[in-house]
């Protein structure tokens, strides 16, 4: 079988954080972007995880083609890294993903995964770290016709399908849907493995198939921005921390609860 993988490229989020605490996230002169050019880029974690759900298939004896597609122009080194995962195939589909927006994007994605032969699944990761947004995954089943199945716990093969264990917040669910299909995976299934010295070295020699955008055949309307961001700013963090002195834990402890209890917390 065949899967293709869709993974995105995002500002590491924990540096993004740090910055934010310290007061030195800033936004440049055109209002929508950061200026900090040393936080570093890396694969969306969640995307890094739908790579794992495919590794598990693997691990159980499906023998499967990986593929790991992403947009844009400076990747190659996510892209390698999803190789030293154990992607067997990786595409870099040169269109600047900065240009577009979501349905862009995935119209991008589904035009080159409707170029590919013989793909039975599709796996996302459930969101992308910096914009939170989860609509390409949806996005790309809609244009190329498949099944969605959303938030997976769990990924497993039936006869002509997938069964998908679904987190929601009324407890899990199990779903079956049938190939080709669009899952996207969640932090739930487990984290990511590492990839071994032996397979960073072998990944550094693999280059990506680079697909123009020319390729796509995707008429100028159809990848056009619908949604622009206008406006982008960090919004201002207080903190307000109190002590609570006492002569012993016990009391402090009392004096907390009284405090709680005053102000209806508990």
């Amino acid at each position: 079988m065949r899967i293709v993988v869709c993974a995105k490229q995002v500002l590491d989020p924990d540096a993004v954080n740090n910055y934010a605490l310290v007061g030195k996230l800033e936004i440049g002169e055109d209002g929508r972007s950061l200026t900090q050019a040393s936080i570093p880029r890396l694969m969306n974690a969640y995307d890094e995880q739908a790579i794992e759900a495919a590794l598990k298939l693997r691990d159980a004896g499906v023998d499967l083609t990986l593929t790991v597609v992403t947009l844009g122009t400076e990747v190659d080194d996510m892209l390698k890294h999803a190789a030293a995962l154990g992607a067997d195939e990786i595409v870099r589909i040169d269109v600047d993903p900065a240009t577009l927006d979501h349905h862009g994007v995935a119209t991008a994605l589904a035009a080159h995964i409707g170029r590919c032969d013989g793909v039975d699944l599709v796996l996302c990761g459930r969101q992308a770290s910096d914009d939170d947004q989860g609509v390409v995954p949806a996005i790309v089943g809609e244009i190329l016709g498949m099944p969605v199945v959303t938030i997976a716990r769990s990924v497993d093969l039936i006869d002509g399908g997938v069964r998908v264990a679904r987190v929601t917040p009324d407890g899990d669910e199990t779903v079956e849907a049938s190939f080709p299909a669009v899952v996207t995976i969640s932090n739930e299934i487990g984290e990511p493995r590492y990839p071994t010295m032996k397979a960073k070295m072998s990944a550094r020699k693999k280059t990506p198939t680079v697909v123009e955008e020319s390729e796509l055949g995707i008429p100028s309307d159809e990848i056009s921005r619908k949604v622009v961001l206008t406006t982008q700013y960090v919004p201002e963090v207080e903190g307000d921390c109190e002590f609570i002195d006492g002569g012993s834990p016990a009391e402090i402890a009392g004096k907390l609860v009284a405090r709680l209890r005053d102000e209806n917390v508990i």
